[in-house]
């Protein structure tokens, strides 16, 4: 997908009332999606927001970032996430904390970013934050300059890669001694995306495929 082609889409998509849940479900185990998703926001959560950068790749393909989390005894350590974290007094809003935080983890100044919407909130139980997935795109090429305490790695990944329904797998997986079966997750860059993450991106793949479907 090039990349004039994903801002168009997703201008038009965002505009749409959002697939939220169901899209979310969609990247949980069955067995356990639904109990997953009543769990109710605890009173003191904390907020958080992530940014879904595109940006024009190699032959105007359309990229997104993701980051490899360094291993450490925290609960996300080791994961592959979207750029983001944690409101601070300081940000306006929440678009204002993804902005903040892409620009501390890899290096992408706010200024040249334009904001097309937000996603879905999500709730993550076991770090008890809720998330606003924010949806922004640079037009220029893309330096990426990672802070090495927050990240191992720059993962450039294409939007066609997230499209491509033979990277959508499923697999047992252990985490801080919990076994999760079957448990869907993006295979981007031979790195295992699930969680809340994959939640995020899967609403994002919904809104994509929907205006696809449309036009």
């Amino acid at each position: 997908m090039d990349f004039s082609q994903a801002i168009s889409i997703l201008t038009e998509g965002l505009k749409r009332p959002l697939p939220g849940r169901q899209a979310h479900i969609k990247a949980l185990p069955a067995d356990r999606a639904d109990q997953r998703l009543r769990i109710r926001e605890a009173p003191d959560a904390r907020l958080g927001g992530v940014l879904i950068l595109l940006f024009p790749g190699e032959s105007n393909q359309a990229m997104f970032p993701l980051i490899q989390r360094p291993e450490y005894p925290g609960i996300h350590g080791g994961q592959v996430s979207l750029p983001g974290g944690k409101f601070e007094k300081g940000d306006i809003d929440l678009i204002g904390t993804a902005l903040r935080e892409t620009n501390e983890e890899i290096g992408i100044a706010p200024e040249g970013i334009r904001i097309l919407g937000t996603m879905s909130d999500i709730y993550i139980p076991p770090s008890n934050f809720r998330v606003t997935p924010v949806v922004g795109y640079t037009e220029g090429p893309l330096s990426f300059v990672r802070d090495p305490r927050e990240v191992d790695e720059v993962l450039e990944v294409p939007v066609s890669h997230l499209m491509d329904r033979t990277l959508h797998k499923s697999a047992d997986i252990r985490v801080r001694g919990v076994h999760l079966p079957d448990t869907p997750y993006f295979d981007f860059h031979e790195r295992v995306v699930w969680g809340a993450t994959a939640m995020i991106l899967s609403e994002l793949y919904h809104v994509i495929q929907e205006a696809l479907s449309d036009s």
